[in-house]
């Protein structure tokens, strides 16, 4: 076996042995839930038995996991570094672990617009945070007042607009690929 395989052994099974106690489940409850024996499951903890890749898609499935997800290697790039959008003043993350997911810096400095037919909705799911400042949003017939380092989540099809409340606030939003998607074609209309 390569130390690769090693390492990716290892991590495997630091894996396992870390959702389960991450669900406050003994080795018996883990066992009862993928019909396995609490020695096997022990064994394959320890390292003292093969993984089977038959038994790894039993153990995801009852870690409510996928199989990708436990034996997944890609810890290359743990630093991600922004691309900027000066031109709407804002800062872009990538989210490498959920594919088309993005984190979005945003400086605002007008408050959200009057005019409701300029409220956005579209499909998607979003959060917000507010990093500093204090932020009103618009979410359909609801005005939301989001103090410093309190945060929003919303399913993007109800109408939506955010802006400053009083002064220039900083925003950290995520957005699932849908939501990222309303908004970039958003912008260019």
């Amino acid at each position: 076996m390569t130390q690769e395989n090693g390492e990716l052994d290892s991590l495997v099974r630091k894996r396992i042995r870390a959702l389960r106690m991450a669900q406050g489940w003994s080795l018996e409850e883990l066992a009862g839930r993928a019909k396995v024996s609490q020695s096997t499951l022990s064994r394959i903890e320890n390292g003292r038995r093969r993984l089977a890749l038959d038994q790894l898609v039993i153990l995801a499935r009852a870690l409510d996991t996928s199989l990708d997800q436990l034996v997944e290697t890609a810890t290359d790039d743990v630093v991600s570094h922004p691309t900027i959008d000066s031109a709407r003043g804002q800062l872009r993350w990538p989210i490498k672990a959920q594919p088309g997911m993005s984190v979005i810096r945003q400086r605002m400095t007008e408050p959200p617009p009057d005019n409701p037919s300029r409220m956005r909705a579209h499909p998607g799911h979003e959060w917000l945070v507010v990093l500093s400042g204090t932020a009103i949003l618009l979410l359909g017939d609801r005005r939301l007042r989001i103090e410093t380092d309190q945060a929003a989540e919303f399913p993007t099809m109800l109408p939506h607009a955010i802006g400053a409340d009083g002064g220039p606030c900083d925003v950290l939003g995520i957005f699932d690929r849908e939501a990222r998607r309303g908004h970039q074609r958003g912008e260019n209309t």
